[in-house]
């Protein structure tokens, strides 16, 4: 747990908060007298579905960071010679789905 005075937190605003996105518990004091309790938030409070983080929890997904890995856009297409995708897409398509 770190603690902050208010002055320094503002002045380092950017390394406390990256050290309460690692699990760090940062008390705020005014003074010397602890005034607020930065708390990294739980992976439920963060505006996830219910059932997603239930799927998540359960092992069938993985929520993503949202991040494409480097050089995503210059890797290799996958080859379908036979075009299954594209019947596959057509057929969801034709029954509605």
């Amino acid at each position: 747990m770190k603690m902050a005075a208010i002055s320094k937190l503002k002045a380092s605003l950017s390394e406390y908060l990256a050290k309460v996105k690692g699990g760090e518990v940062v008390i705020v004091t005014d003074r010397g007298k602890p005034v607020a309790k930065i708390i990294p938030l739980r992976r439920d409070e963060t505006g996830f579905s219910a059932h997603l983080l239930t799927l998540e929890r359960a092992g069938l997904v993985r929520i993503g960071s949202g991040k494409l890995p480097k050089g995503f856009w210059s890797f290799a297409r996958p080859k379908d010679k036979e075009g299954y995708a594209l019947k596959a897409l057509l057929q969801e398509r034709e029954e509605g789905r």
